[in-house]
């Protein structure tokens, strides 16, 4: 600390009276850091596993469409939280890949629906079938209830972060 008793400066004034440096949030910070970072990599594994050829970041696209339907590309882009012209160029790539389709929306003949084809449908159910094993065998020592717990826990987490 300097004489003022201000720190080196590495701290955000405005952060001051926030709570931020209790010992909750930086273990929750920490922890989910390395979440985080486990899941990206474990993201391209699944990607490839798909399909060699997939980019990790159309791996969440394609799970949104298994667990939702067909839906507009609007639709998904402020999901996964891209913009228009990426949205665009990665339903191109899956749909060169076999993987998704177009259809005419009939509510609105002038926008498009995306859709997991059959074979995008069986490879994506395949992968979320191992991972979900994986978890079982990660957690297997996990009670039930606690499985449970964190699953709300983070649903409750994504939903926060949606604000």
């Amino acid at each position: 600390m300097h004489q003022d008793g201000n720190d080196d400066g590495h701290r955000d004034a405005s952060l001051a009276g926030t709570g931020v440096d209790q010992p909750a949030f930086l273990a929750l910070e920490r922890e989910l850091t390395v979440l985080l970072r486990r899941a990206r990599a474990s993201q391209g594994e699944m990607a490839r596993e798909v399909h060699p050829d997939l980019e990790s970041s159309a791996y969440g696209l394609l799970v949104r469409l298994d667990e939702c339907g067909k839906q507009r590309a609007t639709e998904l882009a402020a999901y996964i939280g891209v913009g228009k012209a990426t949205m665009s160029r990665q339903l191109r790539a899956l749909e060169e890949l076999g993987l998704v389709a177009r259809e005419p929306d009939p509510a609105d003949g002038r926008a498009w629906l995306v859709a997991l084809t059959h074979e995008g449908h069986d490879r994506v159910r395949r992968v979320r079938e191992a991972r979900r094993a994986r978890y079982a065998g990660r957690l297997a020592d996990w009670d039930t209830h606690e499985v449970t717990e964190l699953a709300r826990l983070l649903h409750q987490l994504n939903r926060g972060m949606e604000k």
